[in-house]
């Protein structure tokens, strides 16, 4: 066989140089930029980082923006994944604008975790982001999960006994209110549903802060309806993920802060392993603006 005719025998593969083979490979076996109709993702951190990588989801009507100072804190080693859900700030709806919005999202940020490839990240969730970190966190491959000034069911402030059934008709009302009047509907809604001392600040949690972004009506009043009436109380004996929960609190006993400890660590008393809690004194619903010093202390503790 001559020297031409050997060269045509040989697989194409072998007659590239083995640095641009290796390009090539790399290119294919590159993750694809995520798209999802669902949520928004801003990557940020080092190219070689330290540490597990961290999802920081906000809560209801925010977006990404209230993680801003916690992001730049912890990318300067890890890889921080800031999380928008659609629908909230000037971010289109997508799907999030017809059916349920905080399991589809949970979902979405498990598919992202999955194609990403991250290795148990952890997750850290305000608010109506803790519901969805916990739904997220319940299946296996992610980390621990902090929950920032949250509940496994938030209408368990005005009382333990209280069950989604007791709180719906308010929440339909809420609902309502804000799919008509948008922002302004819910929170003049928040007198209806209970708020102040008498519901140990559960319209202060849902509604107040300055995290306040707005969004679409019908993704703000979905939402508002699910964190109203989701339980996830049944669930905690199954999840294994461990759990940090950070609360605002108040040494005022005239505060409502200084009323929700006890019933904010009743409601996770159903996790198998017992929540950790850190309470940051000054603090009110935007925990990790309200206090940003103390609050990147217990996140320090929480990421070990």
């Amino acid at each position: 066989m001559n020297r031409r005719r050997l060269l045509l025998s040989l697989p194409a593969a072998s007659l590239i140089p083995a640095a641009a083979h290796a390009r090539i490979q790399a290119r294919v076996q590159a993750p694809q930029p995520f798209r999802s109709d669902r949520i928004v993702v801003e990557a940020r951190g080092p190219a070689r980082p330290t540490g597990a990588d961290v999802i920081l989801i906000p809560g209801i009507a925010s977006t990404g923006e209230v993680w801003d100072q916690t992001a730049r804190a912890l990318a300067a080693r890890r890889r921080v994944h800031v999380v928008t859900v659609r629908g909230f700030g000037p971010v289109p709806a997508g799907a999030n604008a017809m059916g349920r919005v905080i399991e589809p999202v949970a979902a979405e940020i498990r598919r992202y975790a999955r194609d990403a490839r991250l290795i148990r990240p952890a997750v850290i969730g305000h608010s109506m982001g803790g519901l969805i970190a916990v739904q997220a966190a319940a299946e296996p491959g992610m980390g621990p999960v902090m929950v920032v000034d949250g509940l496994p069911f938030f209408p368990a402030l005005a009382g333990p006994q209280t069950r989604a059934a007791d709180i719906e008709p308010l929440a339909r009302l809420g609902y309502q209110a804000l799919r008509l009047l948008g922002d302004d509907g819910l929170r003049n809604a928040s007198a209806a549903i209970g708020g102040g001392q008498g519901a140990g600040g559960l319209a202060d949690m849902v509604f107040n802060g300055v995290g306040w972004h707005g969004g679409d009506r019908a993704v703000l009043a979905q939402s508002f309806y699910e964190v109203m009436t989701l339980d996830l109380r049944p669930r905690l004996p199954r999840l294994t993920a461990p759990v940090t929960v950070v609360y605002g609190w108040s040494p005022d006993s005239a505060s409502p802060r200084a009323q929700l400890e006890g019933r904010l660590r009743d409601a996770w008393r159903g996790l198998p392993t017992p929540a950790r809690f850190e309470r940051i004194e000054g603090a009110e619903h935007m925990v990790m603006i309200d206090r940003p010093g103390p609050f990147m202390e217990a996140v320090g503790r929480f990421l070990g």
